[in-house]
């Protein structure tokens, strides 16, 4: 069986507006959150990365990484836009993981496991877990696409999720990995 083509969409066009400011900026262990993203991510696993973000810093980022650099100017519109522009910029593919770029502590190899439960089920959409509660990143197969490209606003990959309970591989990982920063608190207790 030929390998799936999957492609990788980082999202980093948030306003980052509960934070108070640049948060993708910010450092842990003297790397930016966004660094760290970049880092976590399997290159090799994909037939492409695509680092979606409204911020110079992210445009040299992911030039820095050999990823491709997708501009959202619109950031206001919100996460759909993102999604949007991410799967227009990925190109033919099986499969993208949607990658939050705000969980310092996700590992590559974590991000790896997903890749491998995903490709024992690849009708399924993937998403790490801890105790059940599902996190990201989240991989969707093609069959996904068309309702992801009809989101609107700030609504994202949960909304395809919801409609399709059925259809969800939760794949466990460590709490630490899917804990996210939304506010300048999230940041000092993962400090």
């Amino acid at each position: 069986m030929e390998a799936p083509r999957i492609a990788c969409i980082i999202m980093a066009a948030g306003a980052s507006s509960r934070f108070g400011g640049d948060k993708l900026a910010e450092e842990l262990g003297g790397r930016s959150l966004l660094r760290r993203a970049c880092e976590a991510v399997p290159a090799r696993r994909f037939s492409r990365v695509c680092l979606v973000t409204c911020r110079q810093e992210g445009l040299a980022l992911a030039a820095e990484f050999g990823f491709t650099r997708v501009a959202n100017g619109r950031p206001e519109l919100g996460a759909s836009l993102t999604v949007r522009l991410g799967l227009e910029a990925a190109g033919p593919c099986d499969a993208a993981l949607f990658m939050a770029s705000d969980q310092p502590l996700l590992r590559r190899a974590t991000v790896e496991r997903l890749l491998d439960a995903w490709l024992g089920e690849r009708e399924k959409i993937a998403a790490l877990s801890h105790d059940g509660v599902r996190g990201n990143p989240v991989i969707f197969p093609s069959a996904y696409f068309p309702e992801l490209l009809c989101l609107e606003g700030d609504r994202g990959g949960s909304a395809v999720i919801r409609r399709h309970p059925q259809a969800l591989l939760l794949v466990e990982a460590e709490a630490s990995e899917l804990a996210d920063v939304d506010v300048a608190a999230d940041l000092e207790a993962l400090r």
